[in-house]
């Protein structure tokens, strides 16, 4: 295997093709990486896991329930048969405290004091949950505040929130960036390519601290990447909260969703003009605007119980630096029941992750087969990604490998059921040094690499990889593009599109709407490519300079090196 002599060889490649992620450099940074055998991997493994979590005995997999009991013992059985190790001290899991939180007995969203009254019905119009671990949420004679975007960056000197004092009131705010409808993915806040401040949870987080009682976003389907109905089925069952000392005193009342036409209505009762106020909150600036005279009253019983689920993990020791990690990630959660859809009220999770936790399997195999590399291996199934990323956060923040010793990692979300491709899409390229193992990888496999195509919908905050990115961890986030095979583009598109309207966080998504295997085989081959390339260099791969994420790497690989 050919190797660079130092890691500050490497190192300084890495960065230079980070920068010019299609040039000379990067041919030459690609080239210096360690040379690795492609494995034949199990297809039958890869079936056998993901239908097997994906069926209906599982019931969806959902923390807290009979379902997790199954596919954290399942899992514990696959790694034992493949040949790994217990990774916690001799333990296979992690415990990671949650707080199940199911909204009961909702009212209707009433708004009074506009022109004519406003009604939202429950799961049809609005949404809405607490984050608060108390057994009734009620939002009364609340006044109704239009916030723009409801971003507040200091950075950008943008605060959405300036001047306005939001306790006791409801605040009604747009999802996504102001400049997410820009062509490129250049613009105050990245242009198309969606930023945190764009995602929802950021929206919470935002109202909670500026002390709101209530935060409405208005649902648009292209801003928010998906339709209505994934808003619904996500946010009308079961919610699960990471176990705070303050029962979550420090969150706002309550968290929801509003649809568009009932947004506009909304407005229009108070006299405003929403496609007016929706422009203008696009520009730095904005101030918030009152419904004068508008109330917002709601509420709903929570039924509350304190859950210990588990993250599973796994690992292969490494044979020459076994005290340095590279992570494989993948979510076992799922929705569990969930909107009934023709009868069936199971959320399966067959693509979403049963796909994934099987790849994880799939590759631990085929790593004991080929051998253990120079560096450690960690197979981490984590709990909850569907409610917030809470497994992946908690062992992020409790790293059972410290995180200081941790080289990078693959993600896992999702595999690629629509076949394979000819290009590779890299969700957050020109961000990490990790680009020069792409490029690597592509050689090996005579694919092209492509942005990210709809980088507006904030896929790298979307998934487990950005607990990690957070605290300083390189991780990739790659997979197939659109461009298939068999088919082209226009293909691909319609596939993807197929899957996200029909099967997406849908009772759909089960083992049998899986008609094409190779694209998963295809990716994990590409998988297994960039972990094993990262355990057999003693390269420490960083975010490039400037990066959101490079502050807390330097730090940490700086006390690391002490």
């Amino acid at each position: 295997m050919s190797r660079l002599s130092t890691p500050l060889a490497l190192a300084a490649l890495l960065s230079l093709a980070a920068c010019n992620g299609s040039g000379d450099a990067s041919k030459t940074a690609a080239a210096a990486l360690p040379d690795v055998a492609l494995p034949d991997l199990s297809l039958s493994t890869l079936q056998a896991v993901t239908k097997e979590l994906s069926s209906d005995a599982f019931e969806g997999r959902a923390p807290g329930t009979a379902g997790e009991e199954k596919t954290v013992a399942y899992i514990i059985k696959q790694y034992e048969a493949a040949g790994l190790k217990p990774g916690n001290n001799g333990s296979w899991t992690q415990d990671v405290p949650l707080v199940e939180i199911t909204a009961k007995n909702a009212t209707p969203l009433t708004f009074t004091g506009g022109k004519t009254p406003v009604t939202a019905q429950y799961a049809s119009d609005y949404v809405a949950f607490s984050y608060r671990v108390q057994p009734k949420t009620e939002v009364k004679d609340s006044d109704v505040v239009f916030v723009g975007y409801g971003i507040n960056a200091p950075e950008k000197g943008w605060n959405d929130y300036a001047g306005l004092d939001v306790k006791g009131k409801t605040v009604v705010v747009l999802v996504n960036d102001p400049d997410w409808q820009t062509k490129e993915a250049k613009g105050e806040f990245n242009g198309r390519a969606m930023t945190y401040y764009g995602r929802w949870s950021y929206k919470y987080e935002e109202a909670a601290r500026q002390g709101a009682a209530a935060v409405l976003i208005v649902h648009d389907t292209e801003p928010a990447a998906y339709g209505w109905n994934v808003v619904e089925s996500s946010n009308t069952g079961t919610q699960y909260l990471a176990e705070s000392k303050n029962g979550g005193a420090d969150q706002t009342l309550a968290n929801g969703w509003i649809q568009l036409p009932k947004a506009k209505e909304l407005f229009a009762s108070a006299g405003q003009d929403f496609d007016k106020l929706r422009e203008a909150a696009k520009k730095k600036g904005f101030k918030p605007v009152a419904l004068t005279g508008v109330k917002a009253n709601f509420g709903f019983d929570n039924q509350i119980s304190k859950k210990m689920s588990r993250n599973v993990i796994g690992i292969l020791p490494g044979t020459k630096r076994p005290n340095e990690y590279v992570l494989y990630t993948g979510h076992w959660d799922h929705l569990g029941r969930c909107t009934p859809v023709a009868g069936d009220d199971i959320c399966n999770g067959a693509v979403d992750n049963a796909s994934g936790i099987a790849g994880l399997v799939t590759m631990a195999e085929a790593y004991k087969k080929a051998g253990a590399p120079d560096r450690s291996v960690v197979f981490l199934a984590v709990t909850a990604e569907e409610s917030g990323l809470l497994g992946s956060k908690y062992y992020a923040e409790n790293p059972v490998f410290p995180l200081a010793q941790t080289v990078g990692g693959v993600n896992m979300d999702a595999l690629n059921a629509i076949g394979p491709t000819k290009d590779i899409v890299v969700v957050g390229r020109g961000k990490s040094e990790l680009d020069a193992y792409v490029a690597k990888l592509a050689q090996l496999e005579k694919r092209v690499i492509k942005d990210e195509p709809t980088p507006e919908k904030g896929f790298y905050y979307r998934s487990d990889h950005f607990s990690f990115a957070k605290l300083g961890v390189p991780m990739f986030n790659f997979g197939s593009g659109d461009d298939l095979i068999n088919g082209g583009i226009e293909a691909g598109k319609k596939a993807a599109e197929d899957y996200e309207k029909n099967r997406y966080h849908a009772p759909g998504d089960e083992y049998d709407a899986i008609t094409n295997w190779d694209g998963m085989i295809a990716d994990l081959r590409l998988y297994y490519a960039a972990g094993r390339m990262l355990a057999m260099t003693d390269a420490w791969p960083n975010w490039v300079k400037g990066d959101e994420f490079r502050a807390a790497r330097d730090k940490s690989r700086s006390a690391a090196q002490k």
